[in-house]
């Protein structure tokens, strides 16, 4: 069935309790946040609640795309709201696009009947505030997810300063959110630590990983992978980034590397996805006039598993001072398809502690050019059973902990706990 089509729940009974999800992006947006919002949504309708969704009307990254202002989704009543996004390109209409949401939303979080709970998570920024506000005039109990922290990534990004304004209102929202949720959900114990430095929120802190769209029990062959047969890359060596192409993920140290193998045909460097860090890899692209590297749009979900499969290592890569601040889950995105990992980024961290557990691929520091081409040369040395196993490996690890059943399944128990739902209640 297609997602978007209508469905009911599997018990085929509903609660007669309301559950609302807030977030600015949906499926079928291809933003990583409304996919997994997506995924908590539909299993909570699945469990029997009457769930409704408050999205915006226009795409995340490209404001051209327009959805439907109503619509169901296996069971989950999806109302998008207007004027609620106007794309990332330009900051002062993402500031009112934000804005605009903020309030819609909060006035539908106030006024929609027999609310049980309210889940929400960081798209956009400082949801949780009208969560907030309408737990004091209602009563009803809110969850958090923390997808990334802020002011934690402007302060290392440099756009404000520790002890500016900014910062300052932005860290006690933060805490006034904090103190309020009935749950919070940190993506790694990285994240958790960080959180936990606001206050003493162990009792009602869920620390999970988020989990991979592709689950990898389809096999598709390299030669007729169509991903691989429309970019021409059938008897390459494929080495992939695939996501949001930002700051916060750089791409520099790689993009540098694959310079020195601008002449050598055995390999191809493709960038999948979207972001402001997109303009570098296409710059590098003009620049040194690559005929080796392809810079691609983000895939429909239902293609993704083509896309995934079709490179034989997989990029991941996280800033300096990123550790605890956000969480590139791209890497079980890798693993569920079998893949090794080229990480780029500081140690210790939560991909980090994933090579060296399971010995799942190689680890090169930002800046590291050198370091960064000797890795490539590695890969293109590594014969393709030693590659296979090392994917192998990652996806037992993916089987064993990170699969979407299970940790969305985990994550829905805990929500319905939190707003005092499930068995008996």
């Amino acid at each position: 069935m297609n997602r978007m089509e209508a469905g009911t729940p599997e018990s085929g009974k509903r609660t007669g309790k309301r559950i609302l999800v807030i977030s600015q992006t949906f499926v079928p947006d291809p933003a990583s946040v409304g996919q997994h919002m997506t995924d908590v949504a539909v299993e909570l309708s699945r469990r029997g609640y009457d769930v409704r969704v408050y999205a915006s009307a226009r795409g995340y990254e490209d404001s051209s795309v327009k959805y439907p202002r109503r619509e169901m989704l296996e069971g989950v009543e999806i109302r998008r709201l207007p004027l609620a996004g106007f794309g990332k390109r330009n900051l002062f209409l993402r500031v009112v696009g934000t804005a605009s949401f903020l309030g819609q939303a909060f006035f539908r979080q106030l006024f929609t009947r027999r609310v049980s709970g309210i889940f929400f998570s960081t798209s956009p920024p400082l949801i949780g505030v009208s969560s907030c506000i309408t737990r004091a005039i209602r009563g009803v109990p809110i969850a958090y997810w923390a997808m990334d922290l802020n002011p934690d990534q402007l302060i290392a990004m440099g756009k404000v300063k520790k002890k500016s304004l900014v910062a300052r209102v932005l860290e006690g929202t933060n805490r006034y959110i904090l103190k309020r949720s009935s749950l919070i959900i940190a993506l790694d114990r990285f994240m958790a630590g960080r959180l936990l430095e606001r206050g003493d929120y162990q009792e009602k802190m869920l620390v999970m990983p988020p989990w991979s769209h592709e689950d990898g029990a389809e096999e598709i062959e390299q030669a007729t992978n169509p991903f691989r047969v429309a970019h021409g890359l059938v008897g390459k060596r494929v080495i992939m980034y695939s996501g949001n192409h930002s700051p916060a993920n750089p791409l520099t140290t790689l993009l540098n590397a694959a310079v020195a193998y601008k002449d050598d045909d055995r390999v191809r460097f493709v960038f999948v996805g979207g972001g402001s860090g997109k303009k570098e890899v296409e710059r590098c692209i003009q620049e040194n006039k690559l005929t080796n590297m392809l810079s691609l749009p983000y895939q429909p979900l239902k293609d993704l598993k083509y896309s995934l499969s079709a490179a034989d290592v997989h990029a991941v890569t996280m800033g300096e001072d990123m550790v605890g601040i956000i969480h590139p889950c791209k890497i079980y995105g890798a693993m569920a398809v079998r893949r090794p990992v080229l990480y780029f980024g500081p140690r210790p961290s939560h991909i980090a502690d994933l090579l060296e557990a399971h010995k799942v691929g190689w680890h090169v520091n930002h800046g590291d050019v050198e370091g960064a081409k000797a890795a490539i040369g590695e890969i293109l040395e590594t014969d393709g059973g030693t590659l296979r196993a090392m994917g192998d490996r990652a996806y037992q690890a993916f089987q064993r902990d990170l699969r979407k059943d299970r940790l969305c399944g985990q994550l829905v128990d805990r929500v319905e706990a939190a707003f005092g739902l499930g068995e008996g209640n």
